[in-house]
C-alpha cells in the first residue's frame, strides 16, 4: 500500500513522525512525504529531521509566503502533480493548514481517499484561516481520525454520520509524541540557571494579535507585569518580533529566537504557567501538567477549558495577569486522559492498512 503525506509545518511533522514510525512496524507500506513548505525555516534542516527520526521529504515543493490564496493554489498543483506521478492508495493530511487543505482537494479531485488526522476540531470562528481548512478538510475525508470525542461529537452534529465516512476517535498523536521525546529534551543555551526552573512560558504568533498593535501591547503589558513576579521567557518569530520593535513595544521579559522541538518540550517542561495564543501548546501544557492562560477569544480545545487546566482571557491585560496568578497558587491535579492513551499513531497505521 501506497500512501501520500502531506506536511508543511513544524507540528505537522512531530505528528507525522510517530504515524510514520508505526508504519515501518508494518508490512507493505510505502509512505511518500510531500513537504509544500509552508514554514520553512531553520528548524526544518536536516538536523530537525534526523532529532525526530523523521525521514526526510521525497517532494520538497518550496512553496512559502504570499497570501493564503496564492499559497494554497500553488500548492494545490504542485501536489497534484506529484500524486498524479506517485498514484498512491491514499492521502494523508494532518491538522488545519493550507497544506492541509491544499492536499486533501488534490486528492478529492483525483478521486484519491483522504485521510485526515486531528479532524472534527471546531473553534467556530470563521475569521480564522485554520477553521476554513479543517472545516473543508473534513468534508472531503474518507477516514477522519479525531483526537478528542468532542471532536466526533462536532462531525455528528454536521451530518459526518449520514456520509460515506468514517469517524474513529484514536486520540491524540501529540500526546503520543510528548511522551517518546520526554527523555530526549534539550535546554536552550541562552537560558540561564536563574529563570531555568522557574518561569513562565509564553509565545505570541497568531494574526489577530499580532495584526492589533492594542491587543499586542495588552499582552506584552500583562507579560511585563508578570515578568515583575517571575520570569516570562518567549520563543518569538522575527515576525511578531519586527512588529514589536515597529509599534516601539518594550518588552522586559526574555525573548528568544524560534526555538527548537525539543528546546520547546524543555522550557514547557521546565515551567510554572503558560501563557499563548498557540493552539498546540494549550495541548502540550496539559500533557506536561501545566496550566494555561490561553490569550484568545475560542479555542478548539474546549475540553481544556471544561477540565479547568486552561482560561481564554483574549488579549485583556488585566484578565491575563489575574488568571496567571490564579493558576500560579494551584497545584495541577487532574488525571484525565482527555487525549487517549498515547497510542494514536498505532491505531493510525493500523486503520490505514485496513482501507
Amino acid at each position: 500500500m501506497k500512501i501520500a503525506t502531506i506536511v508543511g509545518a513544524r507540528p505537522q511533522f512531530v505528528k507525522a513522525a510517530e504515524v510514520s514510525r508505526e508504519f515501518k512496524q508494518l508490512q507493505d507500506m510505502e509512505e511518500i512525504i510531500i513537504h509544500t513548505g509552508q514554514h520553512y525555516d531553520a528548524n526544518m534542516s536536516d538536523v530537525f529531521f534526523e532529532e525526530l527520526n523523521i525521514p526526510k521529504p521525497d517532494y520538497n515543493l518550496g512553496i512559502g509566503g504570499g497570501s493564503h490564496g496564492a499559497m494554497t493554489g500553488q500548492q494545490l498543483e504542485n501536489i497534484e502533480n506529484v500524486l498524479l506521478k506517485e498514484e498512491p492508495d491514499c492521502v494523508l493530511v494532518y491538522g488545519d493548514t493550507n497544506s492541509t487543505l491544499a492536499g486533501a482537494l488534490a486528492a478529492a479531485k483525483l478521486h484519491i481517499p483522504v485521510v485526515h488526522v486531528e479532524a472534527g476540531l471546531r473553534s467556530f470562528n470563521m475569521r480564522m484561516p485554520e477553521e476554513i481548512n479543517r472545516i473543508l478538510t473534513d468534508q472531503v475525508s474518507t477516514l477522519l481520525f479525531c483526537p478528542t470525542q468532542t471532536a466526533i461529537q462536532n462531525l455528528t452534529e454536521e451530518g459526518f454520520d449520514r456520509k460515506d465516512c468514517k469517524m474513529i476517535n484514536v486520540g491524540d498523536v501529540m500526546y503520543d509524541s510528548a511522551l517518546y521525546y520526554a527523555s530526549k529534551l534539550k535546554k536552550p543555551k541562552s537560558i540561564n540557571k536563574e529563570v531555568e526552573s522557574d518561569h513562565i512560558l509564553a509565545t505570541i504568533h497568531r494574526a489577530e494579535n499580532t495584526d492589533s498593535p492594542e491587543k499586542l501591547a495588552n499582552i506584552i503589558d500583562a507579560l511585563n507585569e508578570l515578568n515583575s513576579q517571575k520570569p516570562v521567557i518567549c520563543p518569538i518569530h522575527p515576525r511578531t518580533r519586527k512588529i514589536i520593535e515597529t509599534l516601539k513595544l518594550k518588552p522586559k521579559f526574555i525573548l528568544l529566537d524560534p526555538v527548537s522541538y525539543f528546546e520547546m518540550l524543555w522550557l514547557l517542561k521546565h515551567s510554572s504557567l503558560v501563557v499563548t495564543d498557540s493552539g498546540g501548546l494549550q495541548k502540550e501544557a496539559y500533557f506536561f501538567k501545566k496550566f494555561c492562560v490561553t490569550v484568545r477569544d475560542q479555542t478548539e480545545w474546549v475540553e481544556l477549558i471544561k477540565e479547568k487546566v486552561n482560561i481564554l482571557v483574549g488579549a485583556d491585560k488585566e484578565e491575563i495577569i489575574k488568571a496567571a496568578i490564579s493558576f500560579l497558587s494551584k497545584e495541577f491535579k487532574t488525571t484525565s486522559l482527555l487525549y487517549g492513551n498515547g497510542d494514536a499513531g498505532m491505531k493510525i497505521a493500523g486503520l490505514i492498512k485496513s482501507l
